[in-house]
């Protein structure tokens, strides 16, 4: 955290107000918009673009990528909402890298930036650096997992029968894969998805499924995107394998869809204390120790992260289509909430 205290302490001292004697006082998501960009390490990861000498040149990178963050931060549901932001707020156009209107790029420009930074899954690789640089030294207590639905505006495809078959033998396999083997064989198209709410009501979306993984302070360390008929429990191995290799965590709070021996095996074998509700299916249910009973309380951290990206982050304004560009569109939510928990453990 010494680390993250450093940036913290230079931006508050040094950063805000060079640049509110460049552009004038800052507002709180302006300087938001600050801090995260600043967390993000970005040049670090723009080399993938670096023009090579072949074709027109392209466009810096580097404006177009914090103008997505913007888009996130300023809860812009589209990019010709993004546009009219830059061009109306000089501070925020500024702030991403254009010193007039007339540099800012189309709309077509923005599409294609876009395009090749889900292609590369350069927000996924951003985040991952983010907490490994950030919490990878430090010992987490519980990290909560849960999924949460996604409504997406494009047609479902037929789901595939033999997916219900395949279900079991999945949880039986994944122990003994790598973690690219199992993400691999997720179904990840948009379709139809069915869950249950608190009250007991079904409720149906067509779309994905976001899965997070979600350690104290409400800080999102994992997160996978698949078809939203995806049951749960096909993600927690998965899950646990990629925040393992991100930080170090003593509890895995799951709710009852996790509730397998496959995942409570898996989660001892790496140390940890899995606390999964008891499922009803498997028989007369179970109340969990009093002991446990208490820990499992810190598993409403997922639900605030869940509702923080869609009432907040854009998880609840998917425009864009495809599995890729539907899951960097919420990865740079996922990457803003990141940041600003990171530093509110500070304060």
């Amino acid at each position: 955290m010494d680390r993250l205290s450093g940036v913290f302490g230079s931006i508050q001292r040094w950063l805000f107000p060079a640049l509110e004697e460049e552009l004038g006082e800052l507002n709180d998501k302006q300087k938001e918009f600050v801090r995260v960009v600043e967390l993000m390490d970005l040049p670090n990861y723009l080399l993938l673009f670096k023009w090579c000498g072949i074709g027109r040149k392209p466009l810096d990178r580097l404006c177009l990528l914090k103008s997505f963050v913007a888009k996130s931060v300023f809860g812009c549901p589209n990019t010709k909402c993004l546009l009219e932001t830059l061009k109306g707020s000089p501070v925020v156009r500024r702030l991403c890298g254009w010193e007039s209107v007339g540099m800012i790029p189309s709309e077509a420009t923005f599409s294609r930036a876009f395009t090749q930074f889900a292609d590369s899954e350069l927000p996924q690789r951003i985040h991952k650096g983010m907490v490994k640089k950030y919490l990878g030294a430090k010992l987490v207590g519980h990290i909560s997992r849960d999924s949460t639905a996604i409504h997406a505006r494009e047609k479902a495809v037929k789901k595939e029968k033999k997916e219900e078959a395949v279900k079991e033998r999945r949880l039986a396999l994944q122990p003994k894969r790598t973690l690219e083997e199992n993400l691999s064989e997720i179904p990840k198209s948009c379709d139809w998805g069915a869950k249950y709410d608190s009250n007991g009501n079904k409720m149906r979306w067509r779309g994905y499924k976001l899965h997070i993984d979600t350690a104290d302070g409400d800080v999102p360390v994992s997160a996978q995107l698949s078809s939203a008929s995806v049951h749960d429990s096909q993600l927690g191995i998965p899950m646990a394998q990629m925040t393992a290799e991100r930080v170090v965590n003593l509890y895995d709070l799951m709710d009852a869809a996790y509730d397998s021996p496959e995942i409570r095996e898996f989660s001892t074998g790496l140390n940890h204390v899995p606390i999964i509700a008891h499922n009803r299916r498997r028989g007369e249910i179970k109340e969990l120790e009093p002991a446990r009973k208490i820990r499992f309380r810190e598993r409403s951290a997922a639900e605030r992260v869940n509702s923080n990206l869609k009432d907040n982050y854009g998880g609840n304004n998917v425009r864009v289509r495809g599995y890729k560009k539907v899951f960097a569109h919420l990865m740079f939510g996922i990457i803003a909430i990141t940041a600003n928990q990171l530093y509110n453990m500070l304060l």
